[in-house]
């Protein structure tokens, strides 16, 4: 039966590679011990030279297979390279891998000696090489190096599971399950299949023939009345695959699927038959300091941080398939995926190149497709040129993996030839002009209307810092607010997925030249800026109250002084607002924004006047006209305390875990204060250690920092504590499981 052995751990790591490394007893010295996921090399926060972690390396690791696996069969996988590796066993070599955003497995059982130590030796090329996407031309974001997601062992018998796509269709909630199953076998063989669904058991019999990879389409089955799967009711099913001959068990593969109708039409988009607004964000998957390689915890939270904290329906995978651990949460919560494969702008007309991106289309979509979050295949290079060819292509074999969804292409160019059965435009029209959106058929160049989606917007074209001047935080706030105003407002508008959820780091040929695009409505330590209320305060009240002054409350931040008019983000149905306790009055959401369901509310009052003196500011918002939350501002704020927070209060010791925390120095409401720049250090006790400086600087009055694990555990307590010179200690504590 098949086991399933973690593989990240008692790597050995060194920034270089020679050929003698290859060889199986050459030994450690000079490498580092490391635990995947792992960077390369770790890069500054801002201004370095990207070609820092574009170069070659060199992991190894040695482990033991006992001999009673003799007649197994022995895979390593691993899910994420960047950006091609060549792997050898005891000094053989095994295979090379191209790509750098899908997994990839290998057959290492010819190398294997029993018990006995074997050695693998992974030779990484981190390099932006031109015979693999997305390299070729410039593209705008950072490919860091390593071995940056997990790795697995397995050990098999010599007839196996590959792989099962779980296709069904539903009529109303009565769900016929049509199971693909993906084999490997070493000789044809006669086998029993068993699919265990809750507390219903199928079974067939099958015939199969030997060789890699083979599959078999299985009978369909009734499942009868199922739960779906949905937005706000998430169903997840277990589901179990056995495979028997002669009344021996020789695998069981396990899967979570969901059921869930979604059509997507030229009036928008429907789940289960609900046509629903598909607001969202991009999201690019890297991070301060170590680029990609954040472990299990700190992918899901950036799910869980676009689904709880902003209030998404959908987050696109900007521009490539991303961690399995996100896409396994985006399932969990109810967030809706658009994934796509790598690629920006740059088509080569290379063999190797092209035959990459098709095998891309493949990998991802045979990693992904019993996600019931992911709803569209981008099988398209991100605002590339029309390439009848290829396109055909990944469009072709992206219908024959899976007809169950729909497949589309992003672009930025008008007119582009429609082979996908969803038109994605990245429209960057707004200028803060009149013009927000184009209409579709001017964007399309068709006489007819096609199922339609706006996949990104803003980004460059207003690039706002989270410690950006009052006018500019407003207006990046307010062109979020307009857009999504718009396209909510359009009967042939699925959906906006905006220019991005958070800030991220860039090749100098973009950004602000400090290797960072401050595009994200949150920086890049998931620190929002107000323009990430605007999503957030689109929130059902009864799950999240939000209530976030487009101002700092100062009376000369703005041009000609005061704050007039206040702009309010809440999605309360009114709010009452005074100063110094006086001139108490109610506000209602303006009219002009009908596209949002909760939209701004403009105080257009002046408040202040030059020489005249200034208050404190109170505000309260009502639901159902009930006073549900309560902020203030003070006249004279000064440094109060730091407001130190955490995601988590445990982690777990015997595998790589992180936690982020956040840092604020807050005035005397527990306000940030934006203009200040506070020297923080950071010191850890325990077995824990911080990511990156210890050392750091709040910007805009505030800082993340993420914590790891180490490996031991000689204590289950550990803590970080952070110093400043202004104000008193604090201490997060961890539990260390």
């Amino acid at each position: 039966m098949r086991i399933k052995q973690n593989f990240n751990d008692n790597w050995f790591y060194i920034d270089n590679f020679e050929e003698e490394y290859v060889h199986k007893h050459s030994g450690v010295e000079g490498f580092t011990p490391v635990r995947l996921p792992h960077a390369n090399r770790e890069v500054p926060y801002n201004y370095f030279d990207e070609r820092d972690y574009q170069f070659m390396s060199c992991y190894k690791k040695n482990f033991k297979i006992g001999k009673d696996a003799k007649d197994k069969v022995i895979l390593i996988e691993f899910e994420g390279v960047m950006a091609a590796c060549e792997v050898y066993i005891n000094g053989k070599f095994v295979e090379e891998h191209r790509g750098g955003y899908v997994p990839f497995k290998l057959n290492i059982t010819p190398y294997i000696t029993y018990d006995d130590d074997n050695t693998i030796v992974v030779k990484v090329d981190s390099r932006e090489r031109e015979d693999i996407p997305p390299f070729g031309n410039v593209i705008d974001y950072l490919t860091f190096g390593g071995i940056y997601r997990d790795a697995y062992l397995y050990i098999l018998e010599p007839t196996y599971i590959d792989n099962v796509f779980y296709a069904y269709e539903l009529q109303d909630r009565n769900a016929t399950l049509r199971p693909i199953l993906y084999t490997t076998s070493d000789v044809n063989k006669d086998l029993d299949v068993c699919v265990e669904l809750g507390d219903k058991k199928f079974e067939w019999e099958i015939d199969i023939e030997a060789g890699e990879e083979r599959y078999v389409e299985l009978s369909p089955v009734e499942l009868g009345e199922v739960e779906l799967w949905d937005l706000e009711n998430p169903v997840l099913y277990h589901v179990s695959m056995t495979i028997s001959a002669n009344g021996k068990k020789l695998d069981t593969y396990e899967s979570r699927i969901g059921f869930r109708h979604i059509e997507a039409k030229v009036d928008g988009f429907y789940l289960n038959g609900e046509k629903i607004f598909l607001r969202g964000l991009n999201r690019h998957q890297s991070y301060p300091y170590v680029g990609y390689a954040m472990p299990k915890r700190v992918q899901e939270k950036d799910a869980d941080i676009l689904r709880y904290e902003l209030g998404l329906k959908i987050v696109r995978t900007s521009h490539y398939p991303q961690s399995p651990h996100f896409l396994n949460r985006c399932d969990e919560i109810g967030l809706l995926v658009l994934e796509e494969i790598p690629g920006w702008q740059h088509i080569s007309q290379g063999k190797d190149w092209r035959d990459c991106v098709l095998s891309d289309v493949e990998k991802m979509i045979k990693r992904d497709w019993n996600h019931p979050s992911i709803i569209m295949w981008g099988v398209r290079i991100n605002e590339s040129r029309d390439d009848h060819e290829l396109y055909t292509e990944t469009n072709k074999l992206a219908r024959q993996l899976d007809s169950t969804r729909p497949t589309t292409g992003i672009r930025c160019i008008t007119g582009s030839e429609m082979l996908e059965d969803v038109y994605g435009m990245n429209d960057f029209i707004y200028d803060g002009g009149e013009v927000i959106l184009r209409e579709q058929q001017e964007v399309t160049g068709l006489d007819y209307k096609v199922p339609y989606i706006v996949t990104e917007y803003n980004g460059h074209m207003f690039p706002t810092k989270r410690f950006d001047n009052e006018h500019r935080l407003i207006e990046h706030a307010l062109r979020h607010a307009t857009i999504q105003n718009e396209a909510a407002l359009r009967e042939d508008i699925m959906g906006a997925i905006g220019w991005c959820a958070f800030d991220y780091n860039t090749h100098y040929d973009f950004g602000s030249g400090d290797r960072i695009c401050y595009h994200g409505v949150m920086d890049m330590f998931r620190i929002p800026k107000w323009a990430a209320y605007v999503y957030a305060s689109q929130m059902n009240p009864k799950e999240k109250i939000v209530l976030q002054p487009l101002s700092h409350w100062s009376v000369g931040d703005r041009n000609k002084g005061g704050v007039s008019p206040l702009i309010i983000l809440t999605n309360c149905d009114y709010i009452e607002v005074s100063v110094e306790g006086k001139g108490k009055e109610r506000f209602y959401p303006d009219g002009e924004y009908r596209g949002l369901d909760h939209p701004p509310i403009t105080v257009n009052v002046k408040f202040g006047e030059w020489g005249v003196g200034w208050g404190d500011l109170e505000i309260v918002g009502y639901v159902d006209d009930t006073p549900v939350v309560f902020k203030k501002y003070p006249k004279n704020p000064y440094v109060s305390r730091l407001d130190i927070k955490s995601d988590d209060d445990w982690l777990y010791a015997d595998r790589f875990d992180a936690t982020r925390v956040v840092c604020k120095v807050v005035d005397q409401y527990g306000n940030i204060l934006p203009y200040l720049n506070e020297v923080l250090y950071l010191q850890t006790e325990g077995d824990i250690e911080v990511i990156g400086p210890n050392t750091v600087a709040t910007i805009g009055g505030c800082i993340g920092f993420w914590v790891k694990t180490t490996g031991a555990r000689t204590s289950d307590r550990a803590s970080v504590v952070v110093r400043s010179n202004r104000c008193r200690d604090e201490r997060i504590n961890f539990k260390i499981i």
